[in-house]
């Protein structure tokens, strides 16, 4: 039976430029797969500058976890591979071949198979790191027993990529996944999907899982708001979680019997040009995707691999799509000056401003898209009480309290205020409306490393 929550803190940040429903596919001839996008990841390469690979062939594993695999998006010739303090591994670069081959390993029957024999699968091809834990949101650690796995059926965050569309066509390949994911949990597989909507049939028609819905403003299609709210995780227990769409490559990679890389992203934000959604795989180079695309110059926008709140700042003509991200957001800079008393200024009326406050007059149109850009509209202040996250924040959690106790490393402390529960990414919003412009999220995730060295 379903169940439907309802939240009642949040904030929806309406901005221009959301994707419009036409499918495009541009010719990209550079590829990355990245480590930084695997948190904790310290790897291994197994190839390098020169060598040939196929779509699916091993580039890299994790040295403490020999088992779990990093595979090529893409057929080709491995180009650089880039390197950054003490020779730390930033990116392996790929030149895509004219004829994309893959390493094929049989087409998977899901429903034939027990748990090891998926699980030997997913890890040998490349497909275990779509799944990651809470607590520390890592990449999952094989010889963990979850709990159960929560699946969410949509993006809530600012211009994210419609599900049902990406998804549109894909039923078979997404009960294929969630078949999978079953396999590896005693416990349920939980699928969210947005209450009051009508879903495609990949979501509404799929069997194995314990259906809910939610109602709410963002963030109310993060894994871990559902988590909380459905199943919250005490300590000692593991939860896995798997994007939507990466449940769909896991059923389609195993009933082709090859890695899919594949991807159909939402290219968004106020400049670009043309807003669209993209067919493409994997860790695609940014200037293939975006071409002339964006309509202003160099230094003038912030191109960010994700969306505008948890994603990460790329350079447009160098960098590549991340391994975990459904959207590319283009915004201005915010690097032009405002006059006092103009519309944008600190003295004028705040029209064109978002207000949580109800500091402008812009609080009367909350629905009103926004072209909203980078300036943080002052510098770093005192870390005091406002209350202004807790409007934001629909945890049963005290989250400047959490904050706080983990930017001393006081373990006992993040114990007993809820750290296990949480990831970087449920503080989005709270970072957005804090008056500190401290970087929150960071201090989550130093939070968690804290956890993870000390206590699991």
């Amino acid at each position: 039976m379903s169940r439907t929550i309802k939240l009642r803190k949040g904030l929806d940040i309406k901005l221009l430029g959301e994707a419009e429903k036409v499918k495009n596919t541009p010719q990209v001839t550079a590829f990355a797969i990245k480590p930084p996008d695997f948190h904790g990841l310290m790897p291994k390469l197994t190839v390098k500058v020169g060598d040939k690979v196929k779509t699916g062939s091993v580039i890299f594993f994790d040295k403490y976890q020999e088992e779990v695999k990093f595979v090529s998006p893409i057929a080709g010739e491995i180009t650089e591979i880039v390197r950054g303090a003490k020779r730390k591994i930033l990116e392996v670069r790929i030149k895509a071949d004219a004829e994309n081959t893959s390493e094929e390993f049989g087409i998977i029957n899901p429903d034939s198979m027990d748990e090891e024999g998926i699980k030997k699968v997913l890890l040998d091809n490349g497909l275990w790191p779509f799944i990651k834990m809470r607590p520390l949101d890592i990449v999952a650690r094989p010889n963990d027993k979850p709990r159960a796995i929560f699946v969410s059926g949509f993006d809530s965050s600012p211009l994210a990529p419609d599900y049902d569309y990406v998804l549109h066509g894909k039923t078979d390949a997404f009960q294929a996944g969630i078949t999978a994911l079953s396999k590896l949990t005693e416990g349920k597989v939980h699928l969210t999907t947005k209450a009051n909507a009508r879903h495609d049939v990949a979501l509404t028609g799929v069997k194995g899982v314990q259906s809910s819905t939610i109602a709410g403003k963002h963030p109310a299609g993060n894994v871990g708001t559902q988590i909380h709210h459905i199943d919250p995780i005490n300590k000692g227990e593991v939860v896995w979680t798997v994007n939507a769409v990466d449940v769909a490559a896991i059923g389609s990679s195993l009933l082709g019997g090859k890695y899919d890389s594949s991807r159909t992203i939402a290219l968004t934000g106020s400049e670009i040009k043309k807003t669209e959604y993209i067919k493409t795989n994997i860790g695609a180079s940014m200037a293939s995707l975006l071409g002339d695309n964006i309509k202003k110059g160099d230094g003038d926008v912030r191109v960010i691999s994700g969306n505008v709140l948890t994603g990460d700042k790329v350079n447009p003509a160098e960098g590549y799509l991340g391994f975990y991200h459904q959207q590319i957001t283009a915004i201005p800079e915010g690097n032009e000056a405002s006059f006092q008393l103009s519309g944008g200024g600190w003295l004028g009326s705040g029209t064109k401003k978002f207000s949580v406050n109800r500091s402008y007059f812009s609080w009367l149109t909350p629905n009103k898209k926004r072209k909203l850009n980078t300036n943080l509209n002052g510098e770093i202040r005192s870390f005091v009480v406002t209350g202004e996250m807790e409007r934001v924040f629909p945890f049963d959690i005290y989250p400047m309290q959490l904050i706080k106790s983990a930017m001393y490393n006081d373990i006992d402390l993040m114990e007993n205020l809820g750290i296990y529960e949480v990831a970087p990414e449920d503080f989005a919003l709270c970072e957005f409306v804090c008056t500190s412009k401290i970087d929150i999220q960071d201090k989550i995730r130093q939070g968690l490393d804290v956890i993870k060295e000390e206590c699991m």
